[in-house]
């Protein structure tokens, strides 16, 4: 089965950044220490004009599943959904999974 790289995206409140920055930092480490993400580091985005952060990582097989089952982890989340705001129509934050493609051929 083949890893899936998600890309989450998070709308966070103003007032709320440093706080989120701090649980970001937190976020991909615990889920690598639990095994549920591969060993490459995950890239974080900010937006250039609003408080707009993207991440993305890989999951290891069946890490996906294992994290939602993981209080430690769903404990993090929790933490971080009062700090996030629908904005311009959208969720707080969103988490489309994708799948390499070879286009070498």
């Amino acid at each position: 089965m083949a890893k899936e790289t998600v890309i989450c995206t998070y709308r966070v409140r103003v007032d709320a950044e440093n706080q989120f920055r701090e649980l970001l930092a937190e976020h991909w480490s615990t889920l690598r220490e639990l095994g549920f993400v591969t060993e490459e580091r995950s890239v974080v985005l900010r937006d250039v004009d609003e408080t707009t952060y993207v991440e993305i990582f890989t999951w290891v097989d069946g890490g996906f599943t294992r994290a939602h089952e993981h209080p430690d982890v769903l404990t993090l989340w929790e933490r971080m959904d009062p700090l996030l705001e629908e904005r311009d129509g959208r969720p707080k934050w969103e988490f489309p999974h994708y799948l390499p493609q070879d286009l070498s051929a």
